[in-house]
């Protein structure tokens, strides 16, 4: 049967996280005394990264998370035994800041324009409510959806079967043979779009590689073709 709802990831498939994250990143390690160059970025991003990955495992709170990640920063950078004091000061000023980035992933714009009025169109987001509410405002995206799903406000995150059972209790008419999720991320959208039973599309510009345990049922690498896939789809 046709697609008709479309759950869409927000960060690197709608706006480019990344870009925000870099620009809010070096304006708080600045402003903290702390070299904001790009190996410490880097080393920021494979923290973030990895405290992330355990909040999809299940082994870390959304709430522990943000300042823990500061803290292990803080540690890793001045060679601390115990956390920073300013973990929490710092995690505020961090998250202001990232709060203002909107910018737009190549075609993503254009994929909207081109998908609305013919399908059930869903934001569905792992972020923070204080990060991805400005953030979608300022784009100002939020007329091309239906609802809006960001985890922190429905107590569940991607790619938990609950999330997905939470966001289909609001989305009126909603088949899970007729609904797909759109999102660059394998251990999020892919993982949890399989877990709920939906049609799952990866976008992955970079083409990386799959995992042989995470496995989409397709794969776009460009925005612009997600429009013709979906007209597909069988």
């Amino acid at each position: 049967m046709p697609i008709t709802h479309l759950l869409i990831d927000l960060d690197d498939t709608i706006l480019n996280f990344h870009a925000a994250e870099r620009r809010a990143l070096k304006a708080t390690l600045e402003a903290f005394g702390l070299d904001p160059s790009d190996q410490n970025c880097r080393i920021y991003s494979e923290i973030n990264l990895g405290f992330w990955q355990a909040l999809e495992r299940g082994e870390i709170t959304r709430e522990r998370l943000l300042v823990a990640r500061f803290e292990a920063l803080y540690i890793r950078l001045l060679g601390l035994s115990r956390p920073h004091p300013s973990a929490a000061e710092t995690q505020a000023f961090y998250e202001k800041r990232l709060s203002e980035g909107h910018d737009f992933m190549p075609g993503a714009k254009e994929m909207l324009d081109a998908l609305h009025g013919k399908y059930k169109l869903y934001l569905a987001s792992n972020g923070n409510i204080a990060v991805q509410r400005p953030r979608i405002r300022d784009a100002e995206i939020a007329p091309y959806f239906e609802d809006i799903f960001i985890s922190e406000e429905m107590g569940a995150d991607k790619p938990s079967k609950e999330y997905f059972d939470l966001c289909f209790a609001r989305m009126p008419d909603a088949h899970r043979d007729r609904t797909a999720i759109v999102g660059d991320s394998l251990t999020s959208d892919i993982l949890g779009g399989n877990r709920a039973g939906i049609h799952t599309i990866r976008y992955n510009p970079t083409g990386s590689l799959s995992r042989m345990d995470i496995i989409p049922e397709f794969e776009i690498t460009n925005l612009a073709d997600l429009p013709h896939l979906l007209e597909n789809i069988p």
